[in-house]
């Protein structure tokens, strides 16, 4: 062929001098088939300069739906993509290549820049010796293209293909698995095994496999049973359909169990459910952190009954294992479905799920074919699971080997603090031995940094195995800071996201504030209605922005497990002052449509349970409790009662009363009713300079009492719900300054008030012992 070195610009990338190839010229020297790769205006245009240039063989890659669109009135014949349009399919290498093997091409007219650049493209087209060439830039008769030529970094390097399960493209596989499984084209989620799981999220050559050889059984003595096993044993190369070890995720030692969709779908029989429950088993005797990842049908149909009993057998296990305080995290991956979903994939004490996993009990086309409806797009997804309160959160895959890593540090905090050897903490006070703790966390992670900006990657830096000692009764802190003493200063800086520098009264439903004007109501005389006024501005820092400065490290935990995920009530864990916690915070939203979204700060039944759940999580693992409380109260409403509202705030009292952790709670705005005490029995309450706490509204106190709701600043007066007036009664410990100004005139100084007393409050708490906390709080309680 004749060519022509160019320095005219050219609209693909090229090393050195551009090559083109005029197309007269060019359709003279070709002999065979030439491929114009794209559509609409520049693959027509395209064709009709090939006819014009005297090209005598065109192929266009098209789509069947469209074929005699993309034929252009019989100049060209069409080389199918697929069967409908995507436009996504003329960007897609495999599906180029294909419509170049149909077609015989030597010679490809790519007409959209960015698809000629790609280097997989040049290299793939380059090995099947054929040639491609890009439009150069500004020119509108087509006739002028570009070679693009491979680049020679790739060297020898071989593809290897792979189908996304979502959009059904092929791409090369190396570059999706770095990312995770994560498509290039639609953003879905491959289907990773075992191993790739194993490579992308733990730490290199880490994994150590327990459990194999175990024999198969046919308790049906099915037909072909034996061959059905061996057969997937040859396509998948895996002994079952479950993988169990040991594995060391950024340097901390945890047991995993990785499920195999690859094998019979991952379905749970006998063997799969012996290798699960012996690695609990022995997770539980080495008193190691337990994840294990779902990938399953269900059941095994094949071994009936007792493939059904494997649900109870692994449930057993996992009570054992929860009953030595031990944390397992179930991470759900599509698809998880039937005995696993009602089984140990719902058991965990965190449960999170990859983005659209499908996650249900019964298969949508049985649950269709029951109630004769057909169901909504989206039923049975990790983000119906979510909405619906029955899992924790949903993770990126990019971001899950840090989000593990970081909530099993957390939950292992008082297992990590009672290995610290004598040295550590040597000034006696609790600040210091717990940041001691936190270091070992901090380390591992830094020493991870540390390994990949040497060229390490992402899976390196294993640390040494970590040896649990057998859990202990009692409070843990207590054993470990009985010398503690020492007070912490709180003089902690903290960065504002925000400048809340206006005033104004919230737009919470069924609250009709008052003006200053009316009798009764002057902020000198009546100070409790100023701080009315105050707790009901919205422009005051919600809590949300306290946890945003106090805790470090937040993770927000989601659902009750059982209904929905109530916005009102946020939960989750994280450190304060280097002290693993979990908080409990009525959030009211910092703008009008958080606060929709939110119903104004008003938990349903669901919030409270959610609440409850995470509060006896914080038990079972030696966590303090702190509680921010700020609602007009419990949201009133049908459907909240044919929930059972007052059964869950009632059950939220019981249980707060009977926790053996600390219990730190500061009203930051309003404290309504029932709906604030259900997150306020603690051993340490405290309110803000300007919250108020009451019984009801003022509005609805003057309704009750004077049947005149306009009488609210007057009731406000006689009901001492200011905080000044709750710790004259002794119903309070503190009240906290908000600063010079409220707080949503300088928030950084509410801010450091809040961060002081709740770091005061656990440093003389922790010292305690299950039994006396319990104690403490009953005789506070005891004494109204």
């Amino acid at each position: 062929m004749t060519a022509v070195q160019q320095s005219t610009q050219a609209a693909v990338v090229t090393d050195g001098p551009t090559i083109v190839y005029q197309l007269p010229i060019l359709a003279e020297k070709l002999d065979g088939p030439l491929l114009v790769v794209g559509y609409g205006s520049p693959m027509k245009a395209t064709v009709k300069a090939c006819v014009k240039s005297g090209c005598s063989q065109i192929w266009v890659t098209g789509t069947d739906d469209k074929a005699r669109a993309f034929a252009c009135s019989g100049a060209a014949q069409v080389a199918s993509l697929g069967p409908k349009f995507d436009a996504r399919l003329f960007s897609n290498e495999y599906a180029i290549m294909d419509a170049v093997r149909k077609s015989g091409a030597s010679v490809m007219l790519v007409c959209n820049p960015e698809t000629a650049n790609s280097p997989l493209l040049r290299m793939v087209a380059h090995q099947a010796g054929v040639q491609v060439l890009g439009p150069m830039d500004k020119d509108r008769t087509h006739t002028m293209w570009a070679e693009c030529a491979p680049d020679p970094d790739f060297g020898d390097y071989e593809v290897t293909w792979r189908k996304c399960p979502k959009c059904k493209l092929n791409h090369d596989e190396k570059p999706v698995l770095a990312t995770g499984g994560v498509c290039p084209t639609c953003g879905e989620l491959y289907r990773l095994t075992s191993d790739e799981r194993l490579e992308y999220l733990f730490d290199k050559d880490s994994f150590e496999e327990w459990n194999t050889g175990i024999p198969e059984t046919d308790p049906l003595t099915f037909p072909d049973y034996d061959a059905i096993i061996e057969k997937n044993r040859t396509k998948s190369g895996l002994e079952e359909a479950v993988r169990c070890g040991s594995a060391y995720l950024k340097g901390r030692k945890v047991a995993v169990c990785i499920m195999e969709s690859t094998f019979m779908m991952g379905s749970m029989g006998s063997v799969v459910g012996e290798k699960i429950t012996r690695t609990i088993e022995r997770a539980t005797d080495e008193r190691l952190p337990l994840i294990i990842f779902t990938a399953s049908g269900g059941a095994r149909m094949q071994e009936g009954l007792v493939s059904l009993m494997q649900m109870g057998k692994i449930s057993a296990a996992v009570e054992r294992h929860s009953r030595a305080g031990l944390l397992y995290i179930s991470v759900i991956t599509d698809p998880t479905t039937g005995g696993v979903t009602a089984s140990f994939a719902t058991q965990g004490d965190i449960i999170v799920s990859e983005p659209h996993a499908l996650i249900g009990f019964a298969g949508r086309r049985v649950i269709q074919d029951t109630i004769k409806q057909t169901l909504p797009e989206g039923f049975q997804t990790a983000e119906f699971a979510l909405e619906h309160g029955l899992i924790d959160a949903i993770v990126e895959r990019c971001d899950l080997r840090d989000y593990l890593s970081d909530v099993v540090d957390i939950h292992c905090a008082t297992q990590d603090l009672e290995e610290l050897p004598a040295g550590k903490g040597s000034d006696g006070t609790i600040r210091s031995v717990v940041r001691a703790a936190r270091e070992a966390a901090v380390s591992r992670t830094e020493s991870e940094e540390s390994a990949e900006q040497s060229g390490a990657g992402n899976n390196q830096g294993a640390g040494a195995a970590k040896t649990i000692p057998a859990k202990q009764g009692g409070n843990p802190f207590a054993r470990l800071f009985g010398r503690a003493g020492a007070a912490l200063s709180g003089d902690e800086s903290f960065p504002l996201k925000r400048a809340l520098r206006k005033r104004g009264v919230a737009d919470a439903p069924s609250i009709l504030p008052m003006k200053k004007t009316e009798a009764g109501s002057d902020g000198d005389d009546n100070p409790a209605w100023e701080s009315v006024l105050l707790a009901r501005n919205v422009h005051r820092p919600t809590a949300q922005y306290y946890i945003d400065h106090i805790v470090d490290g937040f993770i927000e935990l989601h659902g009750d497990r059982s209904f929905a995920d109530d916005g009102a009530i946020v939960g989750g864990i994280g450190w304060i002052d280097g002290i693993p916690v979990t908080v409990i915070a009525e959030e009211k939203g910092a703008d009008l449509h958080q606060r929709i979204a939110r119903n104004f700060g008003c938990p349903q039944p669901e919030g409270y349970r959610k609440s409850l759940r995470l509060m006896r999580q914080a038990e079972k693992f030696g966590r303090p409790i702190v509680c921010l409380v700020d609602t007009q109260g419990a949201f009133c409403g049908m459907e909240a009662e044919e929930r059972g509202q007052g059964n869950a705030i009632a059950d939220n009292l019981v249980a707060m009363s009977g926790f053996g952790v600390p219990v730190v709670c500061v009203v930051l705005g309003e404290g309504g009713s029932g709906g604030a005490l259900a997150l306020a029995m603690g051993n340490r309450v405290a309110m803000q300079e300007h919250a108020v706490y009451s019984v009801l509204s003022p509005e609805g106190f003057a309704s009750i009492l004077w049947k005149d709701r306009s009488r609210a600043a007057e009731a406000a007066a006689v009901m001492k719900m200011s905080a000044a007036e709750a710790c004259e009664m002794g119903l309070i410990e503190e009240v906290l300054s908000e600063g010079e100004k409220p707080a949503h005139e300088n928030p950084e100084q509410a801010v450091v008030a809040v961060h002081d007393f709740v770091t005061r409050s656990l440093e003389e708490l922790l010292p305690m012992t299950s039994e006396e906390l319990r104690q403490q709080r009953y005789e506070r309680f005891r004494a109204f």
